[in-house]
């Protein structure tokens, strides 16, 4: 067999070598080292950080290295980096001679590039591993770029102590960012990484500021300083203890990706005027036991968080300072309402001004109260929204249904709401669910987002939703300024929620620009007489609204303007009865034009204007409107009704609560009658209970079972319901 020629046999020698070199270097060179979680603003200004798992301020490599300590670091490590392959023979015979004559080792003679690989590899320093590091660093060479490999010098170099890196270094010891260092603080990093442990006072810092020194020397004398620059930066004193990272939005730092450098949309600047509010409010209010504050700060037509404070003051001592509010589920309180509103008006179900009942309702055992303990009868709806007022709330839901507004919700974005919906039943639109203040003020801003720029959403249609801002922006200010009155003034479209027990202040802001969400009370859960959300959280709301300009100059709102009345074309309009608020019926003589949701085709014509002009409201609805309308003048005619049970409705099941004491409470049964005079006899199951006058209430204690109540006023008229009273311990569904 003819045996391979010396040539070929050199060339499969040389392709095996050259394919040992090719492989010879990882393909990530630093791939199980950790870092540190780095966060910053929209503009690259660092927000926060939180040290590697390993224990070590690291933060991530960047890509590029600053230029004074770049030319630092040349100058001081390896002269000639930026044109040798990796290895410097000539540097690396300088060590050998230099070794020799010591008589140990003073010198290794590696270039950064070398010293790349050293770090990389974390194997001990033999000459051995010094030879496979000057190969894999020809490798490194061949395939990054020089300012590639300075880079991941800067990245991994050891700053002493649990510092690693030119950027953590940066901060810790100048708390400034790495290429705002000054000459005499850039040679002291280049130099450190030659001796990490002479950065702590009391630790060589004598050699160290004389090794500084001699580096800016030669600076001067290469041409890098003139004798200004020299003379300042040698005068620079040395860091002494290292310093405290930035902690600006601590909580919006900690739930940002680990380990990786985050650019969040939060602005630094408008985040420090927010802190400063909100940090201030948050020591007033706990003077009165109001512990805890967070507020949140969105851009419409992004949707990007700017400002984000997840519980104020977080240097104060307190239980719960290191909640974040701004993601825990608190009770909702009002502030669900005008999704409510928007839906039905999207659905033609209630028109802008409809007349709702605020009456005395009990729905298995619910019993809503408005805040101020009062009933009106009858409220328009966009009133009833602006006021806040419970009982029309509770009616709204009840048309809409309690499972539709929960999928509506989900769909908006509250995804805390995560039990059935039977399990909230009405009391959801009162503050039975929870719901989240980023979640929330996100469900607002996307209202906004929806209407400006047609994003979609479960509310989604724009003649709908301006109502809702219309409506919402009459709500009363706790400064007590008229907007209509002073230009100056941002209209804003705002809510504010108090939960029960007053343990949750809620206040949510929109406007074309901006929404504001705020939340008050304490981390814990308990309640403080007097915290509301138009008292507590308003105020905050409304300080905060000030720090904002408005938008850019391409944005269509750029003057600070209102939302744009909708196009024709968005919806219909339609006249509708002034007094009633629905749509004009036969025997309306006073009417509106309003542009109304394509829907509201479907809504109810008015049913209170009779065949002679009069305008007529329910018996139980009349008792309570004429107490605040004195202008109510009824004229009841023929086959009119002249009584309505206000409580029970007809066909009710009633669950009679036990009181402390295990005893049995009655239900008090309530008639409204148009002639505030009218003698009433109470009749139930064929036997007379009594007769009332003026105030038509009767407390019952009937026996579980169906019965039939009856009552006849004094001219024999007569009107009859039937209930049921549930069995000991059973409560209506």
């Amino acid at each position: 067999m003819k045996k391979p020629s010396r040539k070929r046999i050199l060339a499969v020698s040389a392709a095996l070598v050259l394919l040992a070199w090719l492989c010879c270097l990882p393909r990530t060179l630093f791939r199980d080292v950790p870092y540190s979680t780095v966060v910053e603003d929209r503009d690259g200004n660092l927000l926060g950080a939180r040290i590697a798992t390993d224990g070590q301020w690291r933060f991530p490599p960047r890509d590029t290295v600053p230029e004074k300590f770049a030319t630092a670091l040349i100058q001081f490590e390896d002269r000639y980096f930026r044109w040798h392959p990796g290895i410097n023979p000539v540097a690396i015979g300088r060590a050998l001679i230099g070794n020799i004559q010591a008589g140990h080792v003073t010198s290794g003679g590696s270039t950064l590039t070398m010293q790349v690989i050293r770090l990389s590899r974390g194997k001990e320093r033999t000459l051995w591993q010094k030879a496979i590091e000057a190969v894999q660093a020809t490798r490194l060479e061949a395939r990054c770029s020089k300012d590639e490999i300075l880079a991941l010098y800067a990245a991994h170099a050891p700053f002493g102590g649990n510092v690693v890196g030119l950027e953590a270094a940066a901060w810790r010891y100048f708390g400034r960012p790495a290429d705002e260092l000054s000459w005499g603080e850039a040679a002291t990093l280049a130099v450190l990484p030659n001796a990490p442990a002479s950065i702590h006072p009391g630790k060589a810092r004598e050699q160290l500021l004389a090794k500084r020194n001699r580096l800016l020397d030669k600076l001067l004398k290469r041409g890098y300083l003139d004798s200004l620059d020299h003379e300042l930066a040698c005068s620079e004193p040395l860091p002494q203890a290292p310093k405290a990272l930035p902690a600006h939005a601590p909580h919006w730092v900690e739930i940002q990706p680990k380990g990786i450098r985050s650019r969040t949309s939060v602005s630094l600047s408008l985040q420090d005027r927010v802190e400063a509010i909100t940090d201030r409010w948050s020591r007033e209010l706990d003077r009165n036991g109001i512990a805890d504050l967070s507020a949140i700060v969105l851009d419409n037509r992004t949707g990007e968080v700017l400002a984000y404070v997840g519980n104020a003051d977080p240097l104060r001592e307190r239980p719960g300072r290191q909640v974040d509010i701004a993601r825990s589920p608190r009770s909702t309180g009002s502030i669900l309402k005008p999704f409510l509103y928007c839906a039905l008006l999207q659905e033609g179900q209630i028109l802008p001004r409809t007349l709702l009942p605020d009456i005395p309702v009990n729905i298995g055992g619910f019993s809503p109260q408005n805040f101020d303990l009062q009933f009106y009868g009858a409220v328009p709806a966009d009133n009833a929204l602006a006021r806040s007022l419970n009982v029309p709330a509770v009616h709204m839901l009840r048309r809409y249904g309690v499972p539709k507004f929960h999928h509506l919700l989900r769909e908006a974005g509250l995804t805390t709401l995560t039990r059935e919906p039977a399990d909230y039943g009405l009391s959801l639109i009162l503050g039975g669910g929870e719901v989240t203040l980023m979640d929330i003020t996100r469900a607002y801003a996307s209202m906004a987002r929806s209407y400006l720029y047609d994003t979609g959403g479960p509310l989604h249609d724009k003649v709908a939703l301006w109502h809702t801002f219309e409506a919402l922006s009459e709500v009363n200010r706790p400064d007590e300024i008229d907007w209509h009155l002073v230009r100056s003034i941002r209209k804003t479209a705002w809510k504010t929620g108090t939960s029960y027990g007053f343990r949750d202040a809620w206040a949510v802001g929109v406007t074309p620009d901006y929404t504001v969400g705020v939340w008050a009370g304490n981390a814990a859960g308990q309640g403080v007489p007097g915290l509301t959300g138009a008292r507590t959280a308003g105020p905050v709301l409304f300080e905060l609204f000030g720090l904002l300009p408005v938008q850019a100059a391409d944005s269509p709102y750029a003057e600070g303007a209102w939302f744009a009345e909708p196009f024709a074309s968005d919806g219909i309009r339609a006249e509708t009865c002034k007094d009633s608020g629905h749509l004009k019926g036969m025997y309306c003589a006073q009417t509106d034009t309003l542009l109304l949701p394509k829907a509201a085709l479907e809504s109810e014509a008015c049913p209170y204007h009779q065949p002679d002009g009069s305008f007529l409201l329910p018996p139980a609805m009349e008792w309570y409107y004429r107490q605040h309308h004195p202008e109510y003048q009824p004229t009841v005619r023929g086959e009119q009704a002249v009584m309505e049970f206000i409580y029970p409705e007809p066909g009710s099941i009633i669950w009679l609560p036990r009181q402390l004491d295990g005893q049995v409470k009655g239900a008090v049964f309530q008639l409204a009658h148009r002639d505030p005079s009218a003698t009433v006899f109470w009749h139930m199951d064929g036997t007379y209970l009594g007769q009332t006058r003026f105030l038509h209430q009767l407390s019952l204690q009937p026996d579980p079972g169906d019965h039939a109540l009856t009552v006849v006023d004094g001219e024999g008229r007569t009107l009859s319901i039937r209930f049921r009273i549930a069995e000991n311990g059973q409560k209506d569904e």
